[in-house]
């Protein structure tokens, strides 16, 4: 169960980050999760939002640059090596994660992980095969 994230491109500069937010809130977007990469220069803005293609069309026209990812969201027990356990089933099977971000249900007392693997395929397939809960599109919306 893949999820879609946008990713973007902002400038490094005063201002723009509230711009990008601004934007989505004004056409009632609901960011459900969020995670900034930047350098000296610019910064990735990652965002699992309510309505990707939405979203997407409405920075476009604002000129911000936005790339659409594929992602798994997997739902981790709130504990100490609830993560751990996680990220073992996938390096037992030498999956790379590229980047890793989470949020908190609302719904429920568990974390919520987004995660961008090398093998998004592989990593869904190691995943289920150790009854890891991984979140479809309309999971992630009641969370």
């Amino acid at each position: 169960m893949k999820n879609k994230q946008i990713s973007i491109f902002i400038e490094n500069k005063e201002g723009k980050l509230k711009k990008a937010i601004e934007v989505l809130s004004k056409e009632k977007i609901n960011i459900r999760a969020l995670s900034i990469a930047d350098t000296t220069k610019f910064g990735i803005l990652r965002l699992i939002v309510s309505d990707n293609e939405k979203a997407k069309n409405i920075l476009e026209k604002n000129n911000f640059v936005v790339k659409e990812n594929e992602v798994i969201v997997v739902e981790v027990p709130d504990k100490p090596d609830g993560l751990n356990t996680i990220l073992g089933y996938l390096d037992d099977k030498n999956i790379n994660v590229e980047y890793i971000y989470a949020f908190v249900s609302k719904k429920t007392n568990e974390a919520i992980v987004v995660m961008r693997l090398e093998d998004i395929d592989n990593g869904i397939k190691v995943l289920k095969e150790n009854n890891a809960n991984i979140l479809t599109p309309e999971d992630i919306k009641e969370y």
